[in-house]
Parts: structure tokens; sequence; C-alpha cells
């Protein structure tokens, strides 16, 4: 039906002939229809939501080429007579892979879950009702309303429009606005994810989903998110690693098949079981389950992350730029007073608010709201003819009204601008029908007004100033040269209080180091009172004007040290976050209008509300369920949690695990057998990264906390360096004292080193956990040392099992387990002391 009908067709028929071709009407279609076309059309979504589909996870986590020959390698040892070895690995494989499709699985279901407690909403008709409803759920002949901010939720008909401009940018690329009508003669078509910059409209839904022309070209349109720095860093670790790897696995090949002349299939299955020891194959598994973790314990602080990969980002954040609003104040605003141009109560002020903004269709704000809710007035009579919307550059929107033969022209914005376009003052025909007599404005009157706006916003008052005009009734749309030459009426004078937390979290922003700086659209002195109240003191500020006539170069040094600006405009709002991320900096942005959009794009992480605008949400990284200071700290607090574990993983994967695998090769070239079969160290493996999946559980220092890290894979690399080859010396330590204090060989040496082994690779997280000494600052959590233990325990009681001689283990005396246990102490004590000497070395490596 609906998908069978040409948008350009219906654009040309009448609104009751569209209605009547989708056969839906006014009041929109009915609930059981919708449900019914629902079922018939599909979710409105590009290609269908991809679910979550456990079993192609599972299998996912067969990608990596190790686990495929360790697979064929096992079952071709079966098929030649070792059937017990072969089950021993396949069984490992196939275990560490259910223990990471279970985790995965879980972390991307709390992830999911996350992200449906953002939804976009469309307010759409149905029955006669209005009301906001999943833009999922919308289906073609439904009925919607578009308004300022609003995503269109469906390509549709335009039925009844009114100053209505869209952003087209998602399919043309203009970034200019373009004027939409109900003329069948004009442009009525609006298409879904295009945005509203102004005005409101009636529409209805003639495709959705795919069928849509954004769903036709959504394939190209599709791009992968950025990788973030952090995923480059990993990504470049991995290669590292890769590398390594690669190197030490075709040394052993070739020095035992070429030079020693082992079993060729025997070694290669030695070889590869090194190759899975020494791969971190469970680093995107913690990266997930610390970024779940994470984004689980924002959302308790009403924090939702919608994209995973911004917590790095969001804990790497050094600088916040935010409006005062909600965030230094209580986002409670309430118009106080209405007065002249002399500061004397007006009853005309406020009657002239009145018509304004309850005749406003363009962008509204809570001051329209507030203006309609401080006085309820009678502006029987009066009708709206047209509006010219509010923009960013005039700084000010114009409302034209008529009662009998009177047409007036209401302009409201920012004071400065209202009195650049205001020649007198006190001349226009009165709300009371009375002619009052002009007064040209002086330079004395124009000083005296002015003094009069500051005195307000010396006291804390948010103000818009207004003027009127009376011009031609006219059936043509009007434009801001009908502005010019307005009589000033007065200023609306708003209050809204500081926050009373606002001195704590800012003062845990310092403490973290996060620098605060205020993008506003309100005037320096205004600011200066909220700042002045919360004890924010202002090192450097500027406004428009003056960031306009600076050079971008000289600007990128002065926004350094500034951390007011005032009066500013969209794109000087984009340009400041631009420059602060070219000077070094990761830059977190919050807004919740149309006019913030650019700065929440540009932003290393975009922060919205719940209740913002539509394309504000749909652009933002994070959504905050309550708009404050508090959750954005708590929340950047909880990104560098996440980081400091991930980092805890890799620097135990360059330590004692890649010590132990490095040693491997070495002894396996001077030992007339091996020094562990490849059951014996996929067993280690599995035991090792089994317990390491208590990381994102752990605690952080509150040190590490104060100020955001970086990845620096030289760090890493020199951690290896030194700290590799410090395991390895153990390792040998302990070949030394099986070959020539035990006198062992054989299975009983395999034994010994896997008791060692075990041991120092998985309890060494506990010391390099933290720079401190292992018990300050509360030690690990009892989840990792419960974890890290338990896995130490299990190994080794299952040297003295009945799992024993399928492994290929001996049974040790108390006398060499002794040993190897001064061994473990020994190890540990040495990494705890230089650690030390690393950290106060290298520290700064990492340090942003």
């Amino acid at each position: 039906m609906a998908d069978e009908l040409s948008l350009d067709g219906l654009a040309k028929k009448t609104s009751a002939d569209v209605f009547a071709a989708l056969a839906t009407s006014e009041k929109g279609l009915s609930p059981q229809e919708a449900a019914a076309r629902l079922k018939t059309y599909g979710l409105n979504e590009f290609a269908g939501k991809k679910k979550l589909q456990p079993l192609f996870i599972f299998l996912s986590k067969f990608r990596n080429p190790l686990q495929i020959l360790l697979i064929v390698a096992a079952i071709i040892s079966g098929i030649l007579g070792s059937h017990i070895e072969a089950v021993i690995i396949l069984a490992i494989v196939f275990g560490s892979a259910f223990i990471d499709f279970l985790n995965t699985y879980k972390s991307a279901q709390a992830a999911e879950a996350l992200r449906e407690k953002v939804t976009i909403t469309a307010a759409v008709i149905r029955g006669g009702e209005l009301k906001e409803r999943n833009m999922r759920e919308v289906v073609p002949g439904d009925v919607f309303i578009l308004g300022a901010g609003d995503l269109v939720p469906a390509d549709a008909i335009v039925i009844e429009a009114k100053d209505l401009f869209l952003n087209e940018g998602v399919l043309t690329g203009e970034s200019l606005p373009v004027e939409k009508t109900a003329d069948a003669a004009g442009g009525r078509t609006v298409f879904l994810g295009t945005s509203v910059v102004s005005g409101k409209a009636t529409a209805v839904a003639v495709a959705t989903g795919a069928r849509t022309s954004v769903g036709t070209i959504a394939d190209k349109l599709k791009r992968p998110d950025a990788p973030t720095e952090f995923e480059k860093n990993l990504k470049d670790f991995s290669m590292f690693i890769f590398r390594t790897t690669l190197f030490l696995v075709l040394a052993v090949i070739l020095l035992n098949i070429f030079v020693i002349r082992r079993d060729p299939l025997e070694i290669f299955i030695f070889a590869v079981a090194i190759a899975v020891g020494l791969t971190p194959e469970l680093l995107p598994l913690i990266v997930t389950s610390n970024l779940a973790k994470g984004a689980i314990e924002m959302s308790k602080n009403g924090v939702i992350v919608k994209k995973l990969a911004a917590i790095h980002n969001f804990g790497g954040v050094d600088v916040l730029c935010t409006d005062k609003t909600g965030t230094l104040t209580e986002d409670r605003i309430t118009l106080i007073k209405c007065v002249d141009a002399t500061g004397a109560e007006s009853e005309e002020t406020n009657l002239w608010g009145y018509l304004s903004s309850k005749n406003l269709t363009g962008v509204r704000g809570v001051l329209d709201d507030a203006i309609e809710n401080f006085k309820k007035m009678d502006v029987s009579g009066w009708e709206k003819v047209d509006e010219v919307p509010f923009d960013a550059e005039r700084k000010l929107e114009s409302v034209i009204v008529k009662k009998g033969k009177d047409t007036v022209l209401i302009a409201k914005g920012a004071p400065e601008e209202i009195l650049k376009i205001s020649d007198h003052y006190d001349g226009h025909i009165s709300v009371t029908g009375k002619a009052i007599k002009p007064k040209k404005i002086t330079s004395a009157l124009r000083a005296k007004i002015t003094k009069e706006y500051e005195a307000l916003s010396a006291d804390g008052f948010r103000v818009l100033a207004l003027g009127i005009k009376e011009v031609a009734h006219k059936t043509t749309p009007y434009d801001k040269k009908d502005e010019a030459g307005i009589s000033f009426v007065g200023f609306l004078a708003f209050l809204d209080p500081p926050k009373k937390s606002a001195k704590d979290t800012l003062a845990k922003m310092a403490a973290h180091n996060v620098a605060v700086k205020i993008i506003t659209g309100d005037n320096y002195l205004v600011t200066k009172k909220i700042m002045d109240e919360i004890g924010l003191p202002i090192v450097g500020w500027y406004n428009g004007d003056a960031i306009a006539a600076m050079h971008e170069h000289e600007f990128k040094k002065k926004v350094e040290t500034a951390n007011v600006f005032t009066r500013v405009n969209p794109e000087q709002k984009e340009m400041i976050i631009r420059l602060l991320r070219e000077n070094g900096h990761v830059v977190a942005y919050m807004g919740d209008g149309v006019n913030d959009v650019l700065s929440i794009k540009e932003a290393d992480v975009g922060i919205s509300v719940n209740n913002a605008v539509d394309i504000a949400k749909e652009t933002a990284d994070i959504i905050l369920l309550r708009k404050g200071l508090g959750e954005i700290i708590d929340g950047i607090v909880e990104g560098r949690k996440t980081f400091a574990n991930t980092f805890k993983y890799l620097m135990m994967a360059l330590s004692s695990n890649f010590g132990n695998m490095f040693s491997m090769p070495i002894a396996s070239i001077f030992l007339p057998f091996l020094p562990m079969t490849a059951p014996q160290i996929l067993l280690n493996n599995f035991l090792y990264d089994s317990s390491q999946l208590a990381i994102p559980f752990d605690r952080v220092d509150t040190e590490f906390l104060a100020r955001p890290k970086k990845f620096n894979i030289v760090f890493m690399k020199k951690f290896m360096y030194i700290f590799g080859p410090l395991s390895s010396l153990f390792d040998f330590a302990t070949f030394g004292v099986l070959l020539y204090v035990l006198h062992v060989n054989g299975m009983a040496f395999q034994t010994g080193w896997f008791l060692e082994s075990i041991a120092t690779q998985t309890l060494v997280v506990n010391i390099i956990r933290s720079k401190f000494n292992f018990w300050q600052n509360g030690g690990p959590s009892r989840a990792l040392v419960l974890a890290t233990f338990g896995a130490v325990m299990v190994g080794w009681g299952i040297t003295y099992s009945f799992l024993a001689p399928a492994f290929g283990f001996a049974r040790f005396g108390i006398y060499p387990v002794l040993l190897i246990l001064a061994i473990v102490a020994a190890y540990l004590l040495l990494v705890e002391v230089a650690k030390k000497y690393f950290y106060k070395r290298y520290e700064y490596l990492i340090e942003k």
C-alpha cells in the first residue's frame, strides 16, 4: 500500500487525497490499525535491528587462527593415537571459548539494556490522541507533529506548516536550512532522519525504515565509528605481541625440528600452545567487561552510555565545556520581574513578552515557559500573523501579531541586539490601543538603558529585552529587515539560583584535574555573579565579538587560559572545542539544544540530557538522566577505572606470563624433553585467564584516578623488557633446582615447572596492579584475591588428583613443594621492589 505510493506523487495531491491514499485521517490511525501495519512493515529501522545471537557470539570466539590450528592439530593427534592428549586440548580450547562467550554475552546484554533507556520519540496522533511514541514504532499512515529540534520520524507529506525549516544535511550534505510548506505546488516532502531547525508542522508518514530515502542508501551512509585513541593504541599493542609471538614460535619450530630433530607434530602442537599462552586472547573480553561494568555503574548514577568505546575517552577528559544552566545552577528558571527601560515595573512589558512566547513556534526554551507561567494575560483578540525565527547571529526572534487594524512586530532577545535595532522608546500603539508619543533614543538614553541592563545582570538576573514596531499587514513572509527601527519596551528578568552542590562538585573536578570552561549565551555580568556565588574564579574571558575580531591562531593560545566565553554563537562554540583538542586536550561538551549539536559532535565526548531535543540526543555519546556536573565527574572517574583495570591485564600479559612463555622455547632447546607438554601449557593458560576475569572488579588507587592517563606503547615495552626477563630469571632458577637439587626430569620436571609457572604468572597481578605496596590503599579486591589464589589452588590440586595422569603430572612430596613456594615468594618480593624503581623512572610516560 503505502510503500507502493510515490512520495513525489502524493506531494502534488490535496491533503484530503493524501489521507485517502494512505487510508488514514487527521485523527491518525487507530491503535489496532497501527499495530497491524507495524506487523506488515516492521519496525522503523534501516535494516532491522540486529538482535544478540548467542550462537554467532560463541562461534566468533574461534576467529583466532591459533585456536583453529590447535583444534586441527588435536584432531590429527587423536587420529594418530594420542587420544587423551587430543581430548584434553579440545576440552580446554572449547572451555576457554565457552567462558569467554558467557562473559561477552552478558556484557553485550547489559550494554543493549542501557541503550534502550535512551529512546528517540515522535509526537504521533493515533485515534485522535497526541502522544510521544518510540520512533521505531512509527508506521506509514501515522500523523505526527514536528517542532524545533525534532528528528523527522519518516518520509512524509506535510499537511500543515508554519515557518518550517529543516536541516537536510544527512541527505544533501548542505548545512543551510530548507523551508518546507503544505503547498502542493512547493516543497512539502520531509525525510526520515532530517531535523527541524525552526517552526512547526503536521505531517503524515508515507514510508518508514528501509523504504525511506535514507534507508535506500543506508549502507552507503554507514561508516564505522572512528576508533578512539585507546583503541588505536590497543591495536598497536596487539601487533607488537603478534610479531613477538610469531618470532618465538617460528624459532621453536625450526630449532626443534631441524636442529634437535623432534617429532614435527608434537613440536607443532607445542609451539601453537606457546603462541596461545603468549597471546592475550582475553584482551577483547577484559576490555568489553571493563566497559560494560563501567557503563552499568555509571547508569546507577543516571549516566547512560550510548557507545561503550566512549568510556575510555570519558576517562581521559581533562577539559569540560558546558553552559552554566543546570550544571552550576538549579535549572529552575523563573521570571521575577518585568520592567521598563528605567527599571520600573511594567505591565506592558509583561504583556508583550507573553504575546511573543505564547505565539512562538520556533525554538522554544525554558525562558518562554517561564514567561507564560509568570502571569496569565488576557490576549483575546490578538492573533498570530507570522514570525521571524531566532538565529544565533541576530540573537533575537520576532513574532508578528494582529488585533483589529493594528499589526505589531514583537522582537525579543539579547538586550544588546534589541538595543542596536531600536531607534526610539515608548513610541507605539499601547496594549490599550492608545497612541503614545515616541521618544528618540539619544546617546544619553541609550547609556541609561544599558546601565539598567547591567544592573540587572550584576544582580544575577538573566535578561531578555523587548521591542515592538507597528508594521503593515502583508501576505508575504516577514523577515529580519522588518525588525529595523523598533521601539524599545523594557526588560524581562529571570532568576536561576546556583546549585548548592556546585562548590563541592567543582572541588571534585579540580581534584581530578578536570578544567571547567563555561560557554554561555548569557552576558559576562550574570555569568560572573553565578561564578562568584559558587566560588569559581574567572581567570580569563572573551565574548563573541572579541572572538570574532581575533585571528584563529591567536585565539588558539587564548583559549587555553580563559575559562569563560560569553555571547558566543554555535560556530564559535565549535571552534573553541576544536582548538582545545588541537592543543592536546581531551574535551567533553554538554549541551541540549539545536545550537549545541555542532559542539557535541566536535567534542571527544558529546554529552546531552534525556529531555534534550532529539537531534542533540542522537548526536551525543553519553546521556544524563539528571543534568549536573556531579554526574559528569562520577562518569569521568568511572572511565578512568575502566582504563586502569584494562591496563592491569596488559601489564600481566607482559610480565610473568610473557616471561614464562619466553622461557619455554629456550628450555626446549637445551632439555632432552619438552619443558611442558601442550596440554599442560593450555591448562596453565586456561587457569590463568580464568583468574583474570576478576580484574574488572578490582579496586583502583585514588592517585591513579586523580589525573587522566594515556596508553603509551613505549611504557608497555619497557615494562616487558624489565619484568619479562625477571620472570624468566626465576624460571631458570626453578630449572636449576629441579635438575640439580631435586634431580628430576621428564614428567616430574614438567610438573615442578607447571607448579611454579601457574603460581608466579597468576599471583603477580596482586603485586603489579598498583605502584604502591600491595597492601596499601585497601590492597587488591577480595574478588581478585580469591580468583588468583583459587586458580593456583586448582592448578596445584590437579597434580594430586585423578586427572594428574591424563595431563602427565607427577606427584610431589612436601620438600619439592616448599622449594617451589620459596622461589614463588622470592619472585613476588623482587617484583614488589622492582616496580617501585620502574614507576619512579617511567611513570611520566603515561601521564597526560
